[in-house]
């Protein structure tokens, strides 16, 4: 059931939002029915991008990465998505009760994972690593991700839209603040030597 909504997510939002509210799924049934796989999207997109197509920077050499640091870092970046719904979903339970929110079943984790499906499918690009287009698709998913995130929080979670406006954007503080600490967890890890590893 879980990726039936996705193409709905993209084209009515809100009636979706209501259907995934009507239709209850544990997280186990929603890791297995739309994260796991939607997640791998742009982790083999890395891998394949940054393995067979390479940067280019200008008119420099193309630089490509070994298959076999390619696939760790695209196994800690699928293993890093994965955690970051689980932690957001509990964040935003955590708040629920903070913004009056008087049902009791917890939905701070599909309302994540739903939130994510545009940069899960639109991380397709990665295929073609190249900044500017990478940036600018980059860019437009988060953009559709957030206007899921304002559209789907009072819907799914039975709220006036004002204080569902509050409490959206306390979510998206929380997500930019675990986008930082992400940054400074990657530079930990290359310094422990799972950085990049360039074909010479």
């Amino acid at each position: 059931m879980s990726l039936t909504h996705t193409l709905g997510l993209l084209t009515h939002p809100d009636r979706e939002w209501e259907a995934i509210r009507n239709e209850p799924e544990s997280v186990g049934k929603l890791y297995l029915g739309h994260v796991l796989l939607l997640a791998l999207i742009p982790a083999l997109a890395a891998f394949y991008g940054s393995t067979q197509v390479g940067w280019q920077i200008g008119d420099g050499q193309v630089i490509k990465l070994t298959s076999t640091s390619a696939l760790q870092l695209s196994v800690l970046f699928y293993g890093a998505m994965l955690a970051g719904i689980y932690i957001i979903g509990r964040f935003i339970d955590f708040f629920a009760a903070t913004y009056e929110v008087q049902d009791s079943t917890p939905r701070g984790i599909t309302l994540a994972a739903y939130t994510a499906t545009p940069v899960f499918l639109l991380g397709i690009i990665a295929v073609y690593p190249n900044i500017w287009v990478n940036m600018l698709v980059g860019l437009i998913a988060v953009a559709y991700a957030v206007y899921l995130l304002y559209e789907g929080l009072p819907i799914l979670m039975k709220i006036p839209e004002e204080r569902g406006f509050m409490f959206a954007s306390a979510v998206l503080t929380v997500g930019l603040v675990m986008f930082v600490g992400l940054l400074a967890i990657t530079v930990v890890i290359w310094s422990v030597g799972i950085g990049p590893v360039y074909v010479s």
